[in-house]
Order: structure tokens, then C-alpha cells, then sequence
């Protein structure tokens, strides 16, 4: 098994083995400010929200290869990421419009806010079974 994480500091994305050998990093260029990352692993898809000059939600093979942005519109500081795999969706919340979305994670499409709050400033969100978890700071 592998894990993934952000590097906020030097604004990669990077991958190792549960042990901590084979580190390497997956993506290092367009990346600003990388919030948070989801995996796919039977898709082979890793998905990241970015808040930088261009705020976005990317998605990549797990090696980094065909990097591509899935929402680039109507989005401001998108925080936490998570992967619906019954439905083949990805949310996400973010904490400028006070909104969790999602979208199709195979083609971007389908974008619908599914809870919208006033000053809440959304952190993280966590999809399971039928219930969609978040928190705010």
C-alpha cells in the first residue's frame, strides 16, 4: 500500500509506501497552494483541490501522468476533498462560498451544490453511504 500528501511548504504532491521507503513526488508543477488529496485506488485517479492564483479541483493517474482540471469556475478556497465510490462522485467543500458540490469524477460534468451554508467556513468533508459529513473551522 501506498499513502499520499500535500506538501504545503514546497507545493507538491508526493507518494511512499506505508513504511516510508520509495518516496517520490508525483506532481510538482501548476501546483500553488495544494489543500487536500483523495484516492481512487481501483480507478487509479488521485484528486486535489487547489487554492493559488487559479483555485481548482485536479485530477491525475496516481503516478501523476494526464494531469487535468476538473472545476476551475465559482470556486474560491476549496478545502477538503472525498470520493463517493458507490456513485462515482467527488465532493468537496469550500470555505469562501460556504458550499459542498460535487461532480462526476470521470468527467467533471454533473456539478451540483448539494449543501450550502452562511459563515460556516467548510475544513473538511467526508462521504459514507448515504450520510455526507463535514466540519468547519
Amino acid at each position: 500500500g501506498n499513502i499520499y500528501w500535500t506538501d504545503h511548504g514546497f507545493n507538491l504532491l508526493e507518494v511512499a509506501r506505508l513504511n516510508g521507503s520509495f518516496r517520490y513526488v508525483v506532481i510538482s508543477q501548476g501546483l500553488e497552494q495544494p489543500r487536500s488529496i483523495a484516492v481512487h485506488p481501483e480507478k487509479g485517479y488521485l484528486f486535489w483541490t487547489e487554492w493559488g492564483q487559479t483555485p481548482c479541483i485536479g485530477r491525475a493517474h496516481l503516478d501523476g501522468s494526464e494531469k487535468v482540471v476538473l472545476v476551475s469556475l465559482g470556486i474560491a478556497w476549496p478545502n477538503g476533498i472525498s470520493i463517493d465510490y458507490e456513485e462515482n462522485k467527488l465532493y468537496w467543500c469550500d470555505a469562501r462560498t460556504d458550499k459542498i458540490e460535487r461532480i462526476d469524477l470521470e468527467s467533471g460534468g454533473n456539478r451540483e451544490i448539494v449543501l450550502s451554508g452562511s459563515n460556516v467556513d467548510m475544513f473538511s468533508v467526508a462521504v459514507f453511504g448515504a450520510y455526507i459529513y463535514w466540519s468547519d473551522r
